[in-house]
């Protein structure tokens, strides 16, 4: 990470709230969602990805300019992979941090929502790992990967916002798995057992499904992009210090 960056600190702190506020995002929509129509999965998942899409969007506006707002260890796993090819990017120790922060976050998020809702913290029993929706995790990440970084290899990151945004909100349609996309929110989801959580025993393959996901669109990028790796520092969105307001 070049040293104009705002501090780990600050970045590690962007990265645990933005997270934070995409899984109570996620969940709360969720459990909303059940409560307005109890009787009709389409519409929930209508409103869940609707909220998720404005969310996200906006998550990414306010924080991306502190941290790159990655909320996603495959993001910043991709960061670190291609910054190895350039001197870019975040470093081991920086990716440990995005890493532990997202986590904590996203684990807290559904600790979140479910207060807010009055419902109970518990782990989910809504299980998810089908082969079909671990394809659709593949297919997921991979295109969230390398939507990410082909932005910014061809320097169109402020198109990240909305077209992150997006994605994931088609990802919620076109995907067998309601495209989680996002191992830290995958393990968050699963301490809610509401319509948005995860059983413990589906998280590992959708934690793997989204790694190959993360590879193949890595791939991809590299096949498509050749001089992706240049743009490491500029994931999700560019960030700075001064963008940052650390002077």
């Amino acid at each position: 990470m070049t040293s104009n960056q705002p501090p780990l600190w600050r970045r590690a702190i962007a990265e645990l709230l933005g997270t934070n506020l995409l899984v109570t995002i996620v969940v709360g929509s969720g459990i909303a969602a059940q409560q307005l129509s109890p009787n009709d999965v389409g519409l929930q998942l209508l409103q869940n990805s609707t909220a998720t899409v404005l969310g996200l969007t906006v998550l990414i506006l306010v924080l991306g300019p502190v941290s790159g707002a990655h909320f996603n260890p495959v993001v910043s796993i991709a960061d670190w992979i291609l910054g190895r090819r350039s001197g870019t990017g975040l470093t081991l120790p920086e990716l440990g941090a995005y890493a532990a922060a997202q986590t904590v976050g996203a684990v807290s998020g559904s600790v979140l929502a479910n207060a807010m809702f009055e419902v109970g913290t518990s782990i989910s029993t809504k299980e998810r790992a089908t082969t079909g929706h671990l394809l659709g995790e593949v297919i997921a990440t991979a295109g969230l990967v390398l939507l990410i970084f082909a932005l910014a290899a061809t320097k169109r990151g402020a198109l990240a916002a909305p077209a992150v945004g997006a994605y994931i909100g088609a990802a919620y349609w076109f995907t067998s798995s309601t495209s989680f996309a996002n191992p830290a929110v995958t393990v968050g989801r699963m301490f809610s057992d509401t319509f948005a959580g995860i059983a413990p025993a589906s998280v590992p393959g959708f934690v793997l499904a989204q790694l190959v996901g993360a590879a193949v669109g890595l791939g991809l990028l590299l096949i498509l992009f050749p001089s992706a790796a240049r743009a490491a520092d500029d994931v999700v969105l560019p960030h700075s210090a001064e963008r940052a307001g650390s002077r």
